[in-house]
């Protein structure tokens, strides 16, 4: 029995930003968010490892800031505004 994950909204090759505007799945926009979250995900191995605390909440901080910057990054320009209220 196979189970499908897909939210069947990708098969025409598209991705949502955020507020709903459709782009390609190889927009600039979805590479600069993917390239960011790798980093992140690199940053969390060097937190979980760390020994110390002091670097493990610097890491922490820089981790929140790259999540909002992915926000930033994910909103259509059309939609700045309204990302910014």
């Amino acid at each position: 029995m196979s189970r499908s994950i897909s939210t069947r909204t990708g098969v025409d090759g598209t991705t949502g930003l955020l507020y709903g505007q459709r782009v390609p799945k190889d927009h600039p926009q979805i590479e600069a968010v993917g390239s960011i979250d790798e980093f992140n995900a690199a940053l969390g191995l060097a937190k979980a490892t760390s020994p110390d605390a002091s670097r493990k909440a610097t890491i922490e901080l820089m981790q929140h800031d790259l999540v909002a910057l992915m926000g930033e990054i994910v909103c259509a320009e059309s939609d700045a505004t309204r990302h910014a209220a």
